[in-house]
């Protein structure tokens, strides 16, 4: 007998029967992040992400489930629909709470429909997808919108009238890199030097970068990754505090094992550093920050320590995160993320359609120019 239901927040499950549905899965679905989220009231009611995990059972063993928040506003979520919701209340439609299905704060593409494995993905998607639109219906609710999920998740929810979203990002794949130098000799002579001086400058500034994971990260810089995080909300007028120091003890309590911190130092002084994730063949950039100005810091401590440390690990892929042209001229690809948005009002839905409909073929063309002129040269070119 299938069951489905809603629990109050992720921790109320099993932390082995919700990794059970992870697998070899993005880190950031695991229990203990999103649980960490939840345990230190950076999502709940007052942020505005209510968390309500739905859950499919099958002879009381749970067999699916995905990451349902209930959303009171469109904070934290990096696939943007201020203007949908602008839009719903200029016509007097009420656009919050709306379901939202994804990962807190988190731009990272993953499965959205987690199932057991063994078990019909397929099926699973089709009744996770059915179950979101009856929630949205019989709780009055503006839509389902379901970011950062697989292509085929997407595909599977257009199928089920869900609205398909296409964004970018830029990421770093490993085409067999032996060395850094290996892979900057992918680039023209132009922006090769470009990389060998911006690297170069930190030395002549006295400043050293240390790369460190899991067990071997120092107790003693735990309480500076939230002094990191904290610095770069601080510097920008659009800065938005998702998360707080609470989050990031319980990071290094639950999930130290998946961290991989880069380090800048003066001196023995911290300067700058990032929190990345790594799990399996892909590393995640995370959390930046700089406690003081030097010219090229950024670049170095968030890119060229992270793909260094990528080569050097055998490591596939390297995503940085969201936004950043500039990303572009430093060997990170554009790639396309996939969303899927059911509206429940009519006439709201025709002019999202119409919206997306133009803002993939502009998000499609935009992909292939960049491909088209990527800053690495063809291999053997």
């Amino acid at each position: 007998m299938t069951e489905i239901e809603l629990a109050e927040c992720v921790g109320a499950v099993a932390r082995e029967e919700w990794d059970g549905l992870v697998g070899d899965g993005s880190p950031f679905l695991e229990w203990d992040f999103l649980v960490s989220l939840e345990q230190a009231g950076c999502v709940g009611a007052a942020s505005g992400w209510e968390p309500r995990p739905l859950l499919v059972r099958e002879g009381g063993a749970l067999v699916a489930a995905c990451p349902l928040y209930l959303k009171g506003n469109s904070e934290g979520e990096f696939v943007f629909d201020f203007a949908w919701a602008e839009a719903a209340h200029r016509a007097g439609f009420r656009y919050y709470p709306k379901l939202l299905v994804g990962v807190p704060f988190t731009p990272v593409t993953g499965a959205r429909f987690l199932v057991r494995h063994a078990i019909d993905r397929g099926r699973c998607a089709r009744l996770l997808g059915n179950a979101l639109r009856e929630l949205c219906a019989s709780n009055g609710l503006s839509g389902v919108h379901v970011n950062f999920c697989l292509e085929e998740e997407m595909q599977s929810l257009v199928s089920l009238g869900f609205l398909p979203r296409i964004g970018l990002q830029y990421h770093w794949r490993n085409e067999g890199y032996a060395s850094f130098d290996d892979f900057t000799a992918r680039f023209r002579s132009k922006r090769r030097n470009q990389i060998a001086r911006e690297r170069r400058s930190l030395a002549g500034e006295g400043v050293s970068l240390e790369v460190a994971m899991g067990h071997e990260i120092p107790e003693t810089v735990f309480p500076d990754l939230f002094r990191i995080y904290r610095s770069t909300i601080d510097k920008n007028p659009w800065g938005r505090q998702y998360l707080n120091a609470r989050f990031f003890k319980l990071l290094a309590e639950r999930f130290r094992h998946r961290l991989c911190v880069v380090l800048a130092r003066r001196n023995g002084a911290l300067l700058a550093g990032t929190v990345n994730v790594q799990k399996g063949s892909a590393l995640y950039g995370r959390y930046w920050g700089a406690l003081r100005e030097i010219r090229n810091l950024h670049y170095n401590v968030c890119y060229y320590a992270a793909v260094e440390h990528c080569i050097r690990s055998g490591l596939e892929r390297f995503e940085p995160g969201a936004g950043g042209d500039y990303k572009q001229m430093r060997g990170f690809d554009a790639t396309p993320t996939f969303s899927a948005h059911f509206i429940l009002e009519p006439r709201l839905a025709a002019a999202v359609e119409h919206y997306l409909e133009r803002e993939r073929a502009q998000a499609t063309s935009e992909i292939r120019w960049l491909r088209e002129h990527s800053a690495l040269k063809p291999r053997g070119s």
